[in-house]
């Protein structure tokens, strides 16, 4: 986004990819696997993503709205259920933590305002969503950001590009390279100095101006010298979580009748499998499954990519009763942690974030570092965030 916004400016962009890909974090699978071009990595638009829907605009794909007709369901105990995700103490909340005046991870607030043993699945809840959905540790994680997500409309019903990321991000590239802009694949930046960098096969580049936007772990990866150790310091004090995708691909939607009850219209469902969280392409008829779990568990996973298929296998056989092997066709499991050029998934607010995000955001000569971990709104870690900061970036850049 960055390369975009500065080369229709007129400047001569070079982007250096250490993969063989564009995208980072969005990797579309090939149409071959499952009939589509499914997403390996980032899938959904959270919240209002203004920026992301005016690029969908000018690209001229189409935004597939939220999936507000279908069904969200719970699996306990064997039976499949409306969600509830009221608990116990639920209701005091909003309250508590308007209450708040200083920022604390979350599960220390959570000791101090809900210690109680009826409060055991309030807990509970909040954890596994700390963890599932910002996958996030709940040790670290920033109670004043949950708040702003949680009462602020942050968690609001999530919308796809219906051609997929993969198509934005071509798009981009083609911007790119439409007004004079090169793409170099393999090219693993090792070092900085001043306005050079040097590459892993030995290459030297130079520019006016230098912006970093490899993910958060990756820049321990990189030297800068010594004058870059506040912002490596900076880095390190904004969370930074694992995910775990797992995508089945099956013959027939064979969950479509189960337990008694019609679910073709299922889009999401919540487990205590060891994959817990599950989700459909509806409204789309695709036959497949997406499995997901996230944070401080999904980063101690050592499982290779066949025994999490098994597992992901074993939790929808329990989840709908019945055998989902004979049904597969397709299956891949998607480690994010163990990524090389990623190094886990997304970011995270922590109580230090913010004078992090300060430190980050202040460029180092001419070194300017961008990516969704600086961003300030709600929906930090998604692909709003990114090319929010990213287009940001650029705009201080041109008018500096």
């Amino acid at each position: 986004m960055t390369g975009r916004e500065l080369a229709r400016a007129g400047h001569r962009v070079t982007i250096l990819e250490a993969r063989n890909r564009i995208g980072g974090r969005i990797w579309e699978l090939p149409e071959s696997e499952f009939g589509y071009r499914a997403e390996g990595g980032a899938e959904f638009i959270h919240g209002d993503a203004p920026v992301t829907k005016t690029l969908i605009a000018d690209a001229g794909l189409t935004l597939l709205q939220g999936r507000r007709d279908g069904e969200r369901l719970d699996m306990r105990g064997g039976t499949v259920s409306d969600r509830d995700d009221d608990a116990p103490g639920f209701e005091l909340l909003p309250a508590k933590l308007e209450a708040l005046k200083h920022d604390l991870p979350i599960a220390q607030f959570l000791t101090e305002n809900f210690a109680g043993e009826e409060f055991t699945a309030l807990r509970r809840s909040i954890i596994r969503m700390t963890e599932g959905y910002d996958a996030a540790d709940p040790n670290r994680a920033s109670t004043f950001a949950l708040r702003e997500e949680w009462l602020g409309g942050g968690m609001r019903q999530s919308s796809r590009v219906a051609e997929g990321y993969g198509a934005l991000m071509d798009y981009l590239a083609g911007e790119i390279r439409k007004h004079g802009g090169a793409i170099r694949f393999g090219a693993e930046v090792k070092s900085v100095t001043g306005a050079s960098l040097r590459c892993a096969d030995g290459t030297a580049v130079s520019g006016d101006r230098i912006v970093n936007t490899v993910p958060l772990p990756v820049l321990r990866d990189i030297e800068f010298g010594a004058a870059f150790a506040p912002k490596r310091k900076a880095a390190d004090a904004i969370g930074y979580g694992d995910v775990i995708k797992i995508l089945l691909g099956f013959t027939t939607m064979f969950w479509a009748h189960t337990r008694g009850r019609d679910l073709s219209r299922l889009s999401f469902l919540l487990s205590d499998e060891f994959v817990p969280t599950w989700w459909t392409q509806y409204p789309r008829p695709r036959n497949v499954l997406t499995g997901w779990f996230a944070g401080p568990r999904a980063a101690k996973s050592t499982l290779s990519e066949p025994e999490l298929i098994e597992r992901g296998l074993e939790a929808v056989s329990r989840i709908f009763a019945t055998d989902a092997r004979p049904h597969l066709k397709a299956a891949r499991a998607i480690h994010w942690g163990q990524d090389r050029f990623a190094r886990g998934a997304y970011s995270y607010a922590t109580p230090e974030s913010h004078a992090a995000q300060e430190e980050l955001s202040t460029p180092l000569g001419v070194l300017h570092y961008a990516g969704e971990a600086l961003y300030r709104g709600t929906d930090m870690g998604t692909v709003e965030a990114a090319l929010a900061n990213g287009k940001d970036t650029a705009a201080r850049i041109l008018t500096a």
